[in-house]
């Protein structure tokens, strides 16, 4: 997989090289380039937001190094691009997205600022490319990279090879199809830690028993924090 981020702030993805992310792009399994959207503006002084049209607050940033950055990331592609838009006026970003977009060949991260992209690059794009206008939730970030990132390392993590043991994503919190319960509670060593014990069951070697604990703690805890996903 390819990914390509444009941003005004290229530094911000210095996180990527970390972790699990950083290990799959050293094996080779996703190739991550991150462009500086300054590169494609032409004064002195590297604008990339002027004010909008009709008055108002804020910046807008100018349709002109976005087209020549996504015509360059276009020209230097192997295949068709897919690009993300993160936004909070895009539709959410779910886990059922990220497993649609890691079976994708090449994405492509907008990453707008101050009161966004001009909205005639957004219909370029959607015109030209698979396009998605993503949001993490209902709240507002100066920029899109803290987005981009949280979905890159939601993403990636999908992709064949990334994850030691494949079976893990199976069991997490909304990956469970259209039954996607929150993840059961987890325990580990010591069996027991100031005062507080492992539950019993899980120490049994009942498989079958402790299948089903964790099914029932799965949809309890679902149903106290996130009862809109419960379908019953």
């Amino acid at each position: 997989m390819k990914i390509d981020i444009i941003s005004i702030f290229p530094d911000y993805f210095a996180p990527l090289s970390l972790s699990l992310v950083g290990k799959a792009i050293a094996k080779g399994i996703i190739d991550v380039d991150v462009h500086d959207l300054r590169t494609w503006t032409h004064d002195r002084h590297h604008t990339t937001d002027d004010t909008p049209y009709g008055g108002g607050a804020g910046m807008v940033m100018k349709p002109e190094p976005w087209g020549e950055a996504l015509d360059h990331v276009e020209a230097t592609a192997d295949g068709p691009l897919t690009v993300i838009i993160p936004t909070p006026a895009g539709r959410p970003f779910t886990q059922a997205t990220a497993y649609e977009l890691a079976a994708k060949s090449q994405l492509v991260f907008a990453c707008g600022r101050y009161e966004g992209i001009d909205q005639r690059v957004i219909d370029h794009c959607h015109d030209r490319y698979e396009t998605l206008e993503l949001s993490l939730g209902d709240y507002v970030l100066n920029g899109g990279e803290v987005a981009t990132l949280a979905m890159v390392e939601a993403i990636v993590r999908l992709v064949p090879g990334v994850i030691g043991n494949p079976r893990s994503l199976l069991e997490e919190s909304h990956s469970d199809g259209q039954d996607a319960l929150l993840e059961y509670p987890n325990y580990t060593k010591p069996p027991l830690w100031r005062g507080r014990s492992v539950p019993e069951i899980l120490l049994s070697g009942n498989h079958a028993a402790i299948a089903a604990w964790r099914r029932e703690q799965a949809t309890a805890r679902t149903r106290a924090r996130r009862p809109e996903l419960l379908t019953d």
